[in-house]
């Protein structure tokens, strides 16, 4: 048993490593320099010293434990699980990349457990494909172990249920299925199951309650926006038959065609009515939509996508028409204007906070780079 020097040591050195700061990574070497190799791979609640450092984060402390006795790479923790492995399951890939290259492949053999398995998987969840190509490579029977550990998710991974909607949740699904559908043999797209199922028809089986998840979320979402986008097609166009200013009785022009804010306000009118016109064709297309699950691959996030923009951009310009005319009518009179002008701009700011966050996502999970098409380095 260590000394209470030693401890002291020990508990100072676990300190450190936990805060995973750069400012201790000094401290830490002293530390290291100070404790014997076995002293460093004494376990606590929480596993050894590594552990506490694959959690943090810090490859600079891991490297200097590990020169000091290169065994701990291949202690457990208190869940069963090597350091390498935790590090990828708190996504410190640069991290879980030189512990992997460290730690001996043995460790992560079938008959040694379910340690390669599960580094395996966090390396699909991780995107990571370069080290799970190499972990093939040096373990083949790894591909028909059991995962024991995967349904476990620590508090830093994300589920690494960010997906907004039960519609993007399909559409990932369906994605999904199409990059596993370009890599297999086209043979298979028609080989049966035990069921009497091809892979399509199996798809379809196992996510009809999604699809109709989505499929209400969907049309929720599409009725709500539909509703507004209608109101503001009213309103600009009663708007532009009743400008501000009034009409000449006899010629019926405009009395204030040839005021520059006049021009403005008939652009931003025309430009509000036309967008938010797009945007209800766009919503009642979502709505007249069949609900295949090929449609929420592209087809329903796309017109989602144009609905919601043109729906935001329907309302900026029905602010902007709104403001102007008001500097038509009361001109002059900005100890007035001014303050209206500034509340006018409250509910393009209410829907940019509401929606915004919805359309971005939409537009990643649908334009972004494929599943497998990230340009990744190699590192193995």
């Amino acid at each position: 048993m260590p000394g209470p020097e030693r401890e002291d040591d020990y508990a100072a050195l676990l300190k450190a490593v936990r805060s995973g700061d750069a400012e201790q990574e000094h401290i830490v070497e002293e530390l290291v320099n100070m404790i014997s190799e076995h002293d460093l791979a004494m376990l606590n609640e929480g596993g050894t010293a590594l552990h506490w450092t694959t959690i943090s984060g810090n490859r600079r402390m891991a490297e200097c434990l590990i020169r000091k006795n290169k065994n701990v790479l291949s202690i457990r923790n208190c869940r069963n699980e090597l350091p390498v492995s935790l590090a990828l399951g708190f996504g410190h890939t640069e991290l879980a990349r030189y512990l992997y290259s460290q730690t001996p492949i043995h460790d992560l053999e079938e008959d040694q457990g379910c340690h390669g398995a599960s580094l395996l998987n966090r390396c699909f969840y991780n995107g990571d494909l370069d080290m799970a190509l190499d972990l093939m490579k040096r373990c083949p029977s790894l591909a028909f172990a059991l995962d024991h550990q995967s349904p476990h998710v620590y508090p830093l991974e994300t589920a690494i249920d960010h997906i907004r909607g039960a519609a993007l949740q399909m559409q990932r699904e369906v994605q999904w299925f199409k990059v596993v559908e370009s890599i297999c043999p086209p043979s298979f797209k028609e080989t049966l199951n035990k069921d009497g199922l091809t892979p399509g028809q199996l798809f379809t089986k196992d996510h009809q309650k999604m699809r109709k998840e989505g499929e209400r979320w969907m049309k929720d979402t599409a009725t709500s926006c539909t509703v507004v986008g209608a109101l503001i097609i009213t309103i600009m166009f009663a708007a532009a038959f009743t400008i501000p200013g009034g009409n000449n009785q006899d010629t019926g022009m405009p009395i204030l065609v040839h005021d520059k804010l006049f021009t403005l306000f008939i652009v931003a009118d025309s430009l509000s009515l036309f967008s938010s016109t797009t945007s209800v064709l766009m919503f009642l297309g979502i709505l007249t939509s069949r609900y295949a699950e090929e449609d929420f691959h592209k087809s329903l996030p796309r017109k989602m996508i144009i609905g919601l923009f043109a729906l935001f951009f329907s309302i900026a310009t029905m602010m902007i028409a709104f403001s102007t005319a008001l500097l038509l009518m009361l001109c002059g009179k900005y100890q007035i204007v001014v303050p209206i002008i500034g509340l006018a701009g409250i509910p393009v700011i209410l829907f940019v906070v509401m929606q915004s966050r919805l359309l971005v996502e939409m537009f990643n999970s649908t334009y972004r780079i494929g599943i497998f098409d990230r340009k990744m380095k190699r590192s193995f």
